[in-house]
């Protein structure tokens, strides 16, 4: 399995089939045809470009909503619940993080924000949304035992880099890849020591990937 970090939250898992995620694209159009794609929260850097697309759009019920009613496709779920498709299986985690569809006017309530375990071919990778740490990674951790996470470290909307260290240690997955940092001023952060402390301190291994790179995940 190939995972390919477009940039910012956005990642394309791909298998036997392909899933992209967070479809916002930093650095203009990425030229992709994934078989599904899957909204974390409603915030314009993570829903992105989700109306381009015609395959179906994994999200909460408050984002397919809004997305059905533009005349998308959507797969609607919600927190602790699971779905199967095209040989895909998608479980909505939580995440600590606000939601809000960003439209003309005032917008509107975009839900609960959440991550998502992706299982697919034998791998499994859990990108874990815009979220702040919290102790049930643990749970994410043990129970879904993911192979990569995929964990925001930018600060000010999410956690940082000290959170981050935590939270990789509360997941446990054998690979940690650092992602929704310095798209923004705001979020800007050296990531180096981050995956220093990772790599020399823990049995884990941190890979930083730049917009564009992929990592294969070997099972």
């Amino acid at each position: 399995m190939i995972l390919r970090y477009v940039g910012h939250a956005c990642v394309i898992v791909q298998g036997s089939r392909s899933i992209l995620i967070d479809p916002f694209f930093p650095d203009g159009n990425v030229d992709i045809s994934p078989d599904l794609v899957a909204v974390t929260h409603a915030h314009a850097d993570h829903l992105g470009n989700a109306l381009s697309f015609t395959v179906p759009i994994i999200a909460n019920n408050e984002i397919a909503h809004y997305l059905r009613r533009k005349g998308c496709t959507t797969e609607p779920m919600n927190i602790g619940g699971t779905i199967t498709r095209d040989g895909i299986t998608i479980t909505m985690t939580q995440a600590l993080h606000s939601s809000w569809i960003e439209e003309e006017g005032i917008g509107m309530y975009g839900g609960s924000a959440a991550g998502f375990i992706i299982r697919m071919d034998g791998a499994t990778v859990y990108h874990a949304g815009d979220t702040g740490l919290f102790s049930d990674m643990r749970l994410i951790g043990e129970l879904y035992h993911p192979d990569v996470a995929l964990i925001p470290v930018g600060g000010r909307y999410t956690m940082g880099p000290r959170e981050a260290m935590m939270a990789a240690e509360f997941i446990g997955a054998p690979i940690v890849i650092p992602i929704h940092y310095n798209t923004f001023e705001r979020i800007k952060q050296d990531v180096s020591e981050f995956a220093r402390a990772i790599n020399e301190t823990t049995d884990m291994h941190a890979v930083i990937l730049e917009p564009g790179r992929e990592y294969e995940i070997l099972i």
